[in-house]
């Protein structure tokens, strides 16, 4: 037996034939098994979070705990969730995750419209200056914009110099502006916006429609792999930020779902099956939402790769 592909040719008559490329079966057997292999090592970490939050203490005190919860602790899972206010937590990681990628996908798909098809003096500089800050990591931006957020003129009892207050420490305004646009959001819509045909634009513009009627109603509508692609990146980052809100925030009401995760973990010792309990239900938003935008999400990816 042998797997085949089948190509079409046409001839100079117009008809057409059908030509069948045998392909080893071995050679797709072996490929199915390494891709196997990568998907159970890919989810194994997962699996053992969900187990490790269904032991109990005393089985993970064990020297050889075993694999399979002995006696599944349901219970984990609410006892994790009175730990801290989860909720609150849940809540501000909801609100801050849509804001960044209400704001991305608002101003990102703007800004990578006008790189693309809006011929202005500069933009190849401008662009290539979105590149360059592609190569800035990004725990180097941190004491730069930590001093911008604190030092911000007449916000939390700052004066207009700066000074007196804290700015926007422990507010929304920190969680949500600094984070909200990103140098690779610009970049991968301005890709998307290349890659589609200008005579859309032109026969518009014939129409009498303006530039921003052009980006709203004929390119955008276009858009739909990239917009899932780039807001699913946007909201999964934004979910799992960690140390910018654990720097600008300091009451429970402010803090986040990955920084709250932080109370099972002591100095002592860690809660694990705690601690495990709650990243599962961290994870939970982040399954569903990929499971939704699943489609879009492989189609924007590979149209950037074949782009």
């Amino acid at each position: 037996m042998s797997a085949t592909s089948v190509i079409t040719r046409r001839k100079s008559s117009g008809a057409t034939t059908s030509v069948r490329r045998k392909t080893p079966l071995g050679r797709s057997v072996v490929l199915n098994v390494v891709l196997g292999l990568g998907a159970i090592l890919m989810i194994m970490p997962f699996v053992w979070m969900i187990l490790t939050s269904l032991k109990s203490p005393a089985e993970l005190a064990l020297a050889n705990p075993t694999f399979l919860p002995k006696v599944w602790e349901w219970s984990n899972y609410p006892e994790a969730m009175r730990a801290a206010p989860f909720l609150t937590y849940f809540k501000n990681s909801l609100l801050i995750a849509i804001g960044h990628t209400a704001i991305t996908l608002l101003l990102g798909s703007m800004a990578g419209y006008s790189l693309a098809r809006l011929p202005f003096r500069g933009r190849e500089a401008i662009f290539l200056g979105f590149l360059a800050m592609l190569m800035i990591p990004t725990y180097t931006k941190i004491v730069p914009q930590f001093l911008l957020v604190k030092f911000m003129p007449l916000f939390g009892g700052n004066d207009i110099f700066g000074q007196g207050g804290s700015g926007w420490l422990n507010t929304w305004w920190a969680l949500i502006i600094p984070g909200g646009l990103t140098a690779s959001s610009v970049f991968l819509f301005r890709q998307f916006y290349t890659s589609l045909p200008g005579e859309l634009a032109e026969a518009a513009r014939i129409d009498g429609l303006g530039e921003f009627q052009i980006y709203a109603k004929i390119y955008t509508p276009l858009m739909k792999p990239a917009l899932a692609t780039v807001g699913l990146l946007t909201f999964q980052e934004s979910w799992n930020n960690f140390l910018w809100p654990l720097l600008v925030t300091t009451s429970d009401d402010m803090r986040v779902i990955q920084v709250g995760l932080t109370v099972f973990r002591q100095l002592e010792a860690t809660s694990w099956n705690f601690l495990m309990a709650g990243t599962t239900l961290a994870t939970v938003p982040m399954v569903i939402l990929f499971l939704f935008a699943q489609r879009y999400f492989v189609q924007g990816f590979a149209n950037a790769g074949i782009k």
